[in-house]
């Protein structure tokens, strides 16, 4: 990861239907020409392992699933200071790990900037595929995720 300016880490669990958004999408751009300093990388559930990567990329994009109250499929781009609701809970599981992350790189140093794209789960329960309704908007998240790149 060394010389990496801009990393794009999908958060999400492959046999949990919509759960798994983030990897889907990661799968997805993996097969596309990115511009230099720009990785790609599965961050799968295990959000602690990505402190090392966290402290060292200028610019971080997270691609995850995010329960916000939306249709299923709505794409959000939210800030971490954003994940809090406000009863002060996190409005997403992988949140908890991603915000206890951030924390410590912080602590330790500091961290590139962060911008998380959401995707609002229609189903999150055994299964291998997306649903129907997030399928469909898996390129407008890669779009999302470009424009935050700075390409189209």
């Amino acid at each position: 990861m060394a010389g990496t300016s801009t990393v794009i880490i999908g958060i999400g669990n492959l046999i949990l239907k919509d759960e798994g958004i983030g990897v889907h999408v990661i799968r997805e751009l993996e097969c596309r020409e990115l511009p230099p300093g720009v990785e790609v990388m599965d961050g799968g559930t295990a959000t602690m392992e990505l402190l090392g990567i966290i402290q060292e990329a200028e610019r971080i994009i997270v691609v995850d699933a995010l329960r916000a109250g939306g249709e299923p499929g709505t794409i959000y781009r939210v800030l971490p200071e954003d994940l809090m609701s406000e009863t002060g809970r996190p409005l997403s599981l992988h949140q908890v790990g991603l915000l206890e992350v951030l924390g410590m790189a912080e602590q330790l140093g500091g961290h590139g900037k962060v911008v998380i794209i959401g995707v609002e789960p229609k189903e999150i329960s055994w299964g291998t595929e997306l649903t129907v309704e997030v399928e469909a908007k898996v390129p407008r998240v890669i779009e999302a995720v470009l424009e935050e790149v700075g390409t189209l």
